[in-house]
Formats: structure tokens, C-alpha cells, sequence
């Protein structure tokens, strides 16, 4: 299927002749292609894409050069709510002093029903790191509402969130089945992010716990369970490995969905020490998955009893993984 993404986040270059140009860098480069438009972004945003790209070059804006660290705007992002329809737009900057970048914000709002919010992040540094530490609203509001397992979630567009909602959703709702909760349980959501999977997962049990190491998302996290009435759920800044060996509670089930590098050692080994009575495990790199499958799973441990694919990423070879583990 296409028109899946529900955000896409473009470098932005002047070409030869000087036109703002913005799109995605061909593999294994950083030779940007041009695109007025993207096969696989909700649809919905098309329209946005090459317009901005014309405001950007009207508003004489400088575009940033990453061979000589020269000039400001580096990415245009542009997220919606799939299924409230709402959109962010947010500029990613060297310098934060974008000439009427306030006038400027409050046209596309007018312009664009469906946009809540306009902001800027701030990112000064010599890196391949997209979005910096600091994000600014400038007109509208700072996120977007969603629509996710019956709940409303705030998305903002410097915290994580799965891009293809509907996949997402089917995938939890398989993760609900086959651990066929009895209410009973303590859950931990390691890497929860802003409780995407941890909010409905605490409506079936007694006690959910989320571990982030992004401060912002825990805010986040905290404010999405409250707008939902969630109350038997907490969430706690800090690593995965510092926070976990803490829990003044055992665990009945262990949650986890780190980056693509997957789990650290520590990790590994402390969640051999707390040893729930099940992990899932949710990846998005079946080479990280299964190391760290095979480490869990030393000298019998754990048991591997099931696999549950997720294509999350259609038209490409990335495959989501939820993988579940008794001890």
C-alpha cells in the first residue's frame, strides 16, 4: 500500500540556479532528489510540499549547506493525524531569527484548515542528528490530536511516534490477544516513549510502568494519561538500564521496543535478573532481534513461543517484529 506515512521529514538544498528544492537523498548519499510530492506520506500533506518550497524562496530564506556549515533552514517536516486529519508543519534551523517567520506562520494556518500548528526546532549543530533539543511553537498549537486504540493522544513533532498508524494499532491489538491479560498484571514498557502502546496496555491490567530516556516524552507520556483519564499508570525519565534494576515491584510482563541498535548488554542482563514471567519483544531490525532472542533464551531462561510479523513499511524490505518469550 502507498500514502501510508503519517510524517515526513525533508532536507531542503538550493539547486544550481538557486530554487529551493526539498526531498530525500538517493541511497547511499546525500544527493537530494526533488519531490513535489511522496508516494508513501499521507497523501493529504502532498499539497503542502511544494508550496512551502515556493513560500521558502519568496521569503528569501537561506538554506543550509551541510559541506560548510553555512545558512539556516535545513529540514521541512510535516506530520498529520491520520485519523483527525490534523497537520503540524516545523522547520528545523540553524538560527532561529527567520525573517516574519511569526506573519509567515499564521498564513499557512489560514491557508491550510487542517494545520494546527507551525513550529521550529532549533538544531545549530555540525551533525546527520535531524531535529535539535529545542522545539519553539511560532503560530497555532505545539501538537497534533490522534486518535489511537480508542484513545486521544497529543503528537509533537520532536518526540517518537510510529509512522504508520494503522499497522501500529493492528500490531497492539494482536500483542493484546496473545497475552490474553486477566487484569491482574504489572507491566513495564521499556522505551515507551509517549505511551503509545503503554496507555492501552494499562487499561487491561493493574499497574503499568513506562521507562523513557527522552524527558520530553515522558511529559508527553504523563499528559496523554491524563487527558484520558488514565490513573493506574506511571512513567519515569531516565535509561532502561538505571531505572529498571530499581522497580519496587516484580514485573509480570517486560515490554520492550528499543532503537534499531536494539538492547545494550546490561540490559539483557538485568532483565535476566528481574526475570518476568514474559517478555515481548517489538523490533524493527530482525538482525538486533535475534541476538538478543538468543542471549534472553541462554540456558533455557526464556522460551521463544511466538513470532508476529508487521509491515509497517510497505514498499520496502523493513519488516516490525513483536517477539514473546516465556520465562
Amino acid at each position: 500500500s502507498l500514502g501510508y506515512r503519517n510524517k515526513a521529514t525533508y532536507p531542503l538544498k538550493r539547486s544550481a540556479t538557486g530554487s529551493v528544492q526539498a526531498g530525500y537523498y538517493q541511497k547511499g548519499s546525500h544527493q537530494l532528489i526533488n519531490l513535489n510530492q511522496c508516494p508513501v506520506q499521507d497523501q493529504r500533506l502532498n499539497p503542502l510540499l511544494g508550496e512551502i518550497k515556493q513560500d521558502i524562496q519568496q521569503l528569501g530564506w537561506s538554506i543550509y549547506n551541510e559541506s560548510r556549515h553555512q545558512g539556516r533552514l535545513r529540514h521541512l517536516s510535516l506530520q498529520i493525524g491520520q485519523q483527525t486529519g490534523e497537520m503540524l508543519l516545523t522547520l528545523v534551523t540553524t538560527d532561529l531569527n527567520l525573517k516574519d517567520l511569526d506573519i509567515q506562520g499564521q498564513t499557512w494556518l489560514n491557508r491550510y484548515p487542517q494545520l494546527v500548528g507551525v513550529c521550529v526546532n532549533h538544531n545549530p549543530h555540525r551533525s546527520n542528528v535531524i531535529f535539535g533539543s529545542q522545539t519553539y511553537c511560532v503560530a497555532g498549537q505545539p501538537y497534533l490530536r490522534e486518535n489511537f486504540a480508542g484513545l486521544e493522544l497529543r503528537l509533537r513533532p520532536d518526540t517518537f511516534f510510529q509512522v504508520n498508524t494503522e499497522a501500529a494499532e493492528v500490531l497492539l491489538n494482536l500483542i493484546i490477544k496473545q497475552l490474553a491479560l486477566k487484569g491482574h498484571e504489572c507491566v513495564v514498557d521499556a522505551y515507551c516513549g509517549i505511551g503509545t502502546f503503554t496507555l492501552p496496555l494499562a487499561q487491561q491490567v493493574s499497574q503499568a510502568i513506562g521507562i523513557e530516556v527522552q524527558a520530553a516524552s515522558v511529559e508527553q507520556a504523563e499528559q496523554n494519561a491524563l487527558i484520558n483519564g488514565i490513573t493506574n499508570v506511571k512513567f519515569q525519565a531516565g535509561s532502561v538500564d538505571q531505572l529498571l534494576p530499581q522497580l519496587t515491584i516484580a514485573p509480570d510482563i517486560i515490554l520492550l521496543d528499543p532503537p534499531r541498535k536494539g538492547c545494550s548488554p546490561a540490559v539483557i542482563d538485568i532483565l535476566r535478573q528481574v526475570a518476568p514471567k514474559r517478555i515481548v519483544y517489538i523490533s524493527c531490525n530482525p538482525a538486533t532481534l535475534a541476538r538478543d532472542l538468543k542471549l534472553l533464551c541462554l540456558n533455557g531462561d526464556y522460551q521463544l513461543t511466538h513470532i508476529q510479523p508487521a509491515d509497517f513499511f510497505p514498499q520496502t524490505s523493513h519488516v516490525e517484529c513483536a517477539a514473546f518469550l516465556e520465562h
